[in-house]
C-alpha cells in the first residue's frame, strides 16, 4: 500500500488491519529530548476506542498502546537522565488487537461476498482480489484510526511544547447542531472531557493507574501484562466506576460520552442517534477542529496550501467532506462579508472576523485555525440492503449481522484532531526550517 504515509519533516507510516495481530505507526523526525509514555498515549486512545457507550461498536478493544522504539532503555551516561526520552531515532508505536473472537471472524467471512453498501469492501475486492483483508474490513476499518489517534497524541504533546493546542469536538450529530461556543470555553470542555473519561477507565486505572504498565518496563513484559488484560477483560471492565451522566453533567458540565461543549445539545444528540439506531438505521454528523497559536505564515503556495494539506482529512474513513472556516457558507456572502478585516490596535495585528479560518493564500494568518469535517452514517445497519456477490455477481441482500457504531460521530473527532496535528507538525517544522535560512536576509 503506497498510501500509509504521511509528511516531509514529520513522516506518519501506519501498517496493520482490523484482525491482524494488531496495528503499528511508526514516526520520523521526532525529537530527541521528548518524554511521552505509554499512557499519555493511551489517554488519546481511550476517547477513541469501541465498546464503551451505547454509542459506539460494542467491539471491545483495549487499544492499550506499548512504545517499542525511539527511547533511550537506559540513562546514557553517568550523570545524564535520559532514560525513556526520544532519542531522535524512529518512534513505533503496537497496537495490539486483543477482541478477535472466532464468532465475529465468522460473522464477516459469511457476508465478506455481499459488500456493504457504502463501504469499501466492494472497491478493496476489485484492487487486491481473494487476497483483500477483509475480516473485519482489513484497512478499511475505522479501527486503522488508532494510528493515527497514537500518531496525534506524540504530534501534539510537541505542538503544544511551541505554544500550538490543537482540539476537536462534535458540533452536529443526527441532525441536532451545536450552538456556537467560544473557543476558549470549548477547549476547556473538551480538556474536562478527556479527564473524567480517563479517571472512569476501568483500563487505565488497571493497567497504569496501579502501575502493572510504566516507562521501565522491557517490552515482553508489557505483553505479558497486555495478555493478561486479554484474558481478564471483561473481569477489568466490571471494576468501572459507575457512570450517572446527570451527575457528571452537573460537576463537570459535560456529556460523558458525546464530546460536544453545549451540553443541552450533546444530550439532544445522544438521544436522537439512538432513535435512529431503533429504527435499524445510523446516522452521521460534523466535528469541528481547531488550533491556536499558530504563527502567521505557516504554509507553501500553490501545491500544498495549507488548507488543501488540511483536506486531506479526507483520508480519514467515512468522512466525505471538508471545510475550512466559513466553508461552502462562502458561496451565500458578498465579499463586504466574506472579507475578514484587518486593523492594528497597541502594536499589533487584529481581524474584525475570522470566516477564512485562519488560512489565506495557503498561509496561516495568526488566527485560530478552524476546520470541519462532514462524517456520513455508518454503512453497517440492521436493515436489509441490496448488494450483489461480488464473485459470483449475482444480485443479493445483505442481512447485516456484524458489530457496529449507530454512529461514528461520537468517535471520530479524536482521529480529526490527531490528523490535524499531524499535519501542523510536519508544517510547522518545515516552516521553522524555512524562517532559520530565511532569518539572516530578514529586515529587522
Amino acid at each position: 500500500m503506497l498510501g500509509c504515509t504521511y509528511g516531509t519533516m514529520f513522516q506518519t507510516t501506519v501498517a496493520g488491519g482490523s484482525y491482524q495481530e494488531g496495528l503499528t505507526v511508526v514516526l520520523q523526525g521526532v525529537p530527541p529530548g521528548l518524554y511521552i509514555t505509554d499512557a499519555d498515549i493511551y489517554e488519546a486512545l481511550l476517547t477513541r476506542k469501541p465498546g464503551q457507550s451505547e454509542l459506539a461498536s460494542p467491539r471491545r478493544e483495549a487499544d492499550v498502546p506499548v512504545i517499542y522504539t525511539g527511547v533511550n532503555a537506559a540513562d546514557t551516561m553517568p550523570g545524564f537522565s535520559n532514560a525513556g526520552y526520544t532519542n531522535g531515532t524512529p518512534m513505533t508505536i503496537l497496537i495490539p488487537n486483543v477482541d478477535r473472537h472466532f464468532e465475529h471472524i465468522e460473522q464477516y467471512q459469511v457476508t465478506n461476498r455481499t459488500p456493504r453498501p457504502g463501504h469499501a469492501s466492494y472497491a478493496s475486492y476489485q484492487k487486491y482480489a481473494e487476497w483483500d483483508d477483509s475480516i473485519g474490513a482489513g484497512f478499511f476499518s475505522g479501527r486503522y484510526t488508532s494510528t493515527i489517534v497514537a500518531a496525534g497524541a506524540v504530534a501534539r504533546r510537541i505542538l503544544k511544547e511551541h505554544g500550538i493546542e490543537v482540539f476537536a469536538y462534535v458540533k452536529e450529530a443526527a441532525g441536532v447542531r451545536a450552538a456556537d461556543v467560544a473557543l476558549d470555553t470549548a477547549r476547556e470542555k473538551v480538556e474536562t472531557f478527556r479527564k473524567v473519561r480517563r479517571d472512569y477507565d476501568p483500563i487505565y486505572q488497571w493497567v497504569f493507574g496501579e502501575g502493572r504498565i510504566n516507562p521501565h518496563m522491557r517490552f515482553l513484559h508489557k505483553m505479558a501484562v497486555i495478555a493478561e488484560l486479554e484474558r481478564d477483560l471483561l473481569k477489568i471492565r466490571d471494576t468501572a466506576k459507575a457512570v450517572d451522566p446527570q451527575a457528571i453533567r452537573e460537576e463537570h458540565g459535560i456529556h460523558f460520552t458525546m464530546n460536544c461543549p453545549d451540553v443541552d445539545a450533546a444530550f439532544a444528540m445522544e438521544q436522537r442517534i439512538l432513535e435512529i439506531r431503533d429504527e435499524g438505521d445510523s446516522s452521521g454528523g460534523l466535528v469541528e477542529v481547531v488550533a491556536t497559536g499558530l504563527p502567521a505564515g505557516m504554509g507553501e503556495p500553490v501545491f500544498q496550501k495549507l488548507d488543501g494539506e488540511i483536506g486531506r482529512m479526507l483520508s480519514i474513513g467515512a468522512v466525505k467532506a471538508v471545510e475550512v472556516g466559513a466553508g461552502y457558507a462562502v458561496k451565500d456572502l458578498r465579499g463586504s462579508e466574506c472579507n475578514d478585516a484587518l486593523r492594528v490596535t497597541d502594536g499589533k495585528v487584529v481581524f474584525a472576523s475570522n470566516h477564512a479560518g485562519g488560512v489565506t493564500g495557503g498561509l496561516t494568518t495568526g488566527q485560530p485555525l478552524v476546520a470541519r469535517i462532514a462524517v456520513k452514517p455508518t454503512p453497517t445497519i440492521a436493515k436489509d440492503q441490496e448488494t450483489i456477490d461480488k464473485v459470483s455477481l449475482e444480485n443479493k441482500v445483505l442481512s447485516a449481522v456484524t458489530r457496529r457504531d449507530p454512529t461514528i460521530v461520537a468517535r471520530v473527532w479524536p482521529v480529526a484532531e490527531a490528523f490535524l496535528a499531524i499535519i501542523l507538525l510536519d508544517q510547522y517544522m518545515i516552516h521553522l526550517g524555512y524562517q532559520a535560512v530565511f532569518a539572516p536576509w530578514r529586515r529587522p
